[in-house]
């Protein structure tokens, strides 16, 4: 069978950008997903399209199939009560560095990195970790099926799977089941 949209598609990928692996789905924790369904980069599943078990692949994305070119007003000054827990400001959450899980004034959730921490505010960046860089994959197409309604359920209840490009440092909390990265995002999710 070919990859095609409802396929059930395992497969495992090596993640390059600027010369180092930033992620990986092994043949032991392939990447799982549901093809069509939205869950990856729409660019990375038009590269896979078609392919078959046993089929290997190398591509590149560039930022803007993929996430994006960094944009300066994602990177804001918030004061530091916006991290007021509890009554109390948690000093140790404010790092160089530290990623953030927080949620606007919609109830959109992100994730944004500690930049700057000065007295009374602290410079946030909520730019996609991945964004502005060039991704280059390399795997192999382990499985294809079709999917079935017990693979649509995993799927639908994990709120969306995985994607790719995402490192250990950039997701909070999400749904891939190999990749330790993915517990936040669902991280790729297309976003």
């Amino acid at each position: 069978m070919k990859i095609e949209n409802g396929a059930f598609v395992a497969l495992t990928y090596e993640l390059t950008v600027d010369g180092q692996i930033v992620d990986k789905a092994t043949a032991d924790k392939p990447l799982e997903f549901i093809y069509g369904a939205g869950l990856l980069l729409p660019a990375f599943e038009k590269q896979i399209e078609g392919l078959q078990a046993g089929d290997s692949f190398s591509f590149k994305l560039e930022a803007p199939e993929a996430y994006g070119e960094k944009i300066q007003e994602a990177v804001i000054e918030l004061p530091k009560s916006s991290f007021m827990m509890d009554g109390q400001i948690n000093n140790d959450m404010l790092t160089v560095g530290n990623h953030i899980p927080m949620m606007d004034n919609q109830g959109n959730q992100m994730v944004g990195v500690v930049k700057d921490v000065k007295d009374e505010t602290v410079l946030m960046d909520f730019n996609h970790p991945m964004a502005g860089k060039e991704l280059n994959f390399t795997g192999k197409i382990e499985e294809v099926r079709e999917a079935t309604d017990a693979d649509k359920a995993k799927f639908m209840q994990m709120g969306g799977g995985c994607s790719c490009g995402c490192d250990d440092a950039s997701c909070e909390g999400g749904s891939c089941g190999s990749h330790a990265e993915e517990s936040a995002c669902g991280c790729g999710c297309g976003h």
